[in-house]
């Protein structure tokens, strides 16, 4: 009995041993496991540890470049606000010029549109005393009239001359010394005498060779008489020849033929203060 007892103790004793035995092992392993998983869980921390390092070494030298970038951009946008307000002055400064500029122009323009005036006032008045003075003679095809400011004395060549000649007849030299009272008096007008013919071609008239020379040797002879006979100073006078060149009918018939054989005098108002105004 007593050994049956004992054999049950140290049964009892060597299952407990075991027991406990088999329960370090099982707790060491466990032990063991649990490093293992804090072993990879500390390389991994490490890892995303060094991942975040690296994002923050990136995002530091995006930071930096942005900083770069933006100072970059207030310089130019420093120099841009510079520049503007240089421009702004000078720009200011242009401005007053070009006002200056356009108020002298005005005035100027001022001053031309009156010169204009006085010259169209006068030009109406010279036809209206023209009018009055040559008034008998516009049945035999005298006119007067203005056109671009300049009054137009037209005799018909049948007023002046002869046909085929370049001596001035009675009846024209009447017309012409009226014309010439008036002329006297306008200093300030300028005369161009103009000789015209139709297109027909000159035959047996001498030493005159065509039109172009009817034309010319006519003008002259008006020129002539108005300066040598009827004293108008001499520096006011040009005389040229048109020959057939500026009709003003068809040479087609013989009413329009005589429309063309004509004289005209040009007077124009001199313009020397309208031209110092141009000029200046």
């Amino acid at each position: 009995m007593r050994k049956f007892n004992f054999l049950v103790a140290l049964f009892l004793v060597i299952a407990t041993l075991s027991s406990c035995v088999v329960l370090s092992t099982k707790k060491y392993k466990s032990l063991l496991a649990k490093q293992d998983s804090l072993n990879t869980g500390w390389n991994s921390s490490q890892l995303q540890n060094e991942s975040l390092e690296q994002r923050i070494k990136r995002l530091q030298a995006d930071t930096a470049s942005l900083n770069s970038q933006l100072a970059a951009l207030n310089q130019r946008y420093s120099d841009l606000d510079a520049n503007y307000s240089k421009l702004r002055s000078n720009s200011s400064s242009e401005i007053n010029k070009l006002n200056e500029n356009l108020k002298k122009r005005e005035q100027r323009l001022k001053e031309v549109e009156e010169v204009l005036r006085k010259r169209d006032e006068a030009t109406n008045q010279l036809r209206a005393k023209l009018q009055q003075a040559l008034l008998g003679f516009t049945k035999n095809g005298l006119t007067v009239e203005v056109k671009n400011g300049k009054v137009y004395v037209s005799l018909t060549d049948k007023l002046l001359f002869p046909s085929g000649s370049i001596i001035i007849d009675e009846r024209g030299k009447q017309a012409l010394t009226q014309l010439a009272e008036v002329l006297k008096q306008q200093p300030e007008i300028n005369i161009a005498v103009e000789g015209h013919t139709d297109s027909q071609r000159i035959n047996n008239l001498g030493q005159i060779k065509d039109n172009w020379d009817l034309s010319v040797l006519r003008a002259t002879s008006v020129v002539r008489f108005l300066t040598e006979e009827q004293k108008v100073e001499s520096v006011r006078m040009t005389a040229t020849g048109k020959g057939q060149y500026q009709p003003l009918a068809e040479n087609t018939n013989a009413e329009g033929r005589s429309k063309n054989r004509r004289i005209e005098i040009v007077l124009s108002p001199k313009l020397d203060e309208l031209y110092d105004l141009i000029k200046q």
